[in-house]
C-alpha cells in the first residue's frame, strides 16, 4: 500500500481537475447556451459518464489517503477506513461489481491479443447517412461535404468492413447490407480489434466503467486520447465542419485514405498502453474477488 500525506493527494486531486476542467468547463458554457459542438460534445452526450464524475478524482487501489479530509471518500461505499487512513475497499468493490469487471477483461485481453486491422477508413459515419433524407441526418446542422447522392456514391463503391457493434448498430437499414460484418452485442468479445477508433475512443468508457477503482489520471488519459480520435473520426465522415477549424480527410481518395491509415495506426499504438493499463486492473479485480470468494 502507498499512503500518501494529505498534502500530496489533495495536490494529485486538484491537477486532475484543473486538467479535465478545460474540456468539462467549455462543455457547461456550450451547455447554458444551447449550442451544439458535433465532436466536443460527443464524449458527454454518447457516454454516460457526466462531466462532474469526470472532475471527481479517485487514487485507484493500493492508495491509503492521510488526514481528517481523506474522510470525504466515505460517503462512496467502495472506500473504507484502514490504520493509517481511508483507501478503496478493492475485495468489496471487485465483489460488487464481478459481471462488469470479468466483462472488461476478457474483451480487452481479447482485442489486445489480436492484429489491428486499418482498413475501414472511417465509412461507419457515411453508412450512418446513408439513403437518408436531408432532416434524418444526426448532425442535419451540417452540410454533407458531397452532398446526400455523393455520399451515397462513396459507399456504394466502397468495401464497408465495420466490426464495432455500437458503431454497426447506427447504421441506416440500407446501409446494413453493405457491411462485410454483421457484428451483434454478443459477438461483441469475438469481433473487436485495436485498430477500430471506437475500440480505442471505448477505453474511456471502461475506464470510467470500473470508476473508482480506475485511477482518475488513467480516466483523463483515455478521455484525451478518445477525444482526439472523435476529431479524426469527425474529419473522416461525410460532414463538412471547416467552419469548426477540422479540416477533412478526403477518405473518397487514395490520399484521403492513406492520411486516415497513418493516424488510426498512431492512435492504436496509443491506445496500447492505455489498453495494457485496464486489462491490468481488471486482472487484479478479478484475482481479488476470487480470492476473496
Amino acid at each position: 500500500m502507498v499512503v500518501l500525506t494529505e498534502a500530496e493527494w489533495t495536490a494529485r486531486r486538484d491537477r486532475h481537475r484543473e486538467r479535465v476542467r478545460r474540456w468539462t468547463g467549455p462543455h457547461h458554457e456550450r451547455k447554458a447556451t444551447g449550442e451544439k459542438h458535433p465532436v466536443l460534445d460527443f464524449l458527454f452526450s454518447y457516454y454516460s459518464h457526466r462531466p462532474s464524475r469526470l472532475e471527481r478524482w479517485h487514487p485507484g487501489p493500493g492508495v491509503v489517503l492521510e488526514g481528517d479530509a481523506a474522510r470525504e471518500f466515505l460517503k462512496w461505499p467502495a472506500y473504507g477506513e484502514t490504520a493509517d487512513g481511508v483507501a478503496l475497499d478493492v475485495e468489496r468493490f471487485a465483489e460488487a461489481r464481478q459481471p462488469t469487471v470479468d466483462f472488461v477483461r476478457r474483451l480487452l485481453g481479447a482485442t489486445a491479443r489480436r492484429a489491428p486491422r486499418l482498413g475501414c477508413f472511417g465509412l461507419h459515419e457515411w453508412a450512418m447517412v446513408y439513403r437518408q433524407r436531408p432532416e434524418q441526418v444526426r448532425h442535419n446542422a451540417w452540410p454533407l461535404r458531397l452532398g446526400s447522392a455523393g455520399t451515397d456514391a462513396v459507399v456504394d463503391a466502397s468495401r464497408v468492413q465495420c466490426g464495432h457493434f455500437d458503431a454497426f448498430r447506427f447504421f441506416t437499414p440500407d446501409a446494413r447490407p453493405h457491411n462485410t460484418l454483421q457484428p451483434t452485442r454478443e459477438t461483441q468479445v469475438e469481433f473487436e480489434q485495436p485498430g477500430c477508433l471506437h475500440a480505442t475512443m471505448d477505453l474511456f468508457k471502461w475506464a470510467y466503467k470500473l470508476d473508482p477503482a480506475t485511477p482518475s489520471e488513467l480516466v483523463a488519459d483515455c478521455f484525451e486520447l478518445a477525444l482526439e480520435v472523435r476529431e479524426l473520426d469527425m474529419c473522416a465522415s461525410p460532414y463538412d465542419l471547416a467552419p469548426l477549424g477540422y479540416e477533412p480527410v478526403a477518405i473518397e481518395t487514395p490520399e484521403g485514405r492513406a492520411e486516415y491509415v497513418r493516424r488510426q495506426a498512431a492512435f492504436t499504438a496509443r491506445a496500447e498502453p492505455l489498453r495494457a493499463a485496464l486489462l491490468e486492473l481488471s486482472v487484479t479485480l478479478r484475482h481479488t474477488s476470487a480470492v476473496s470468494s
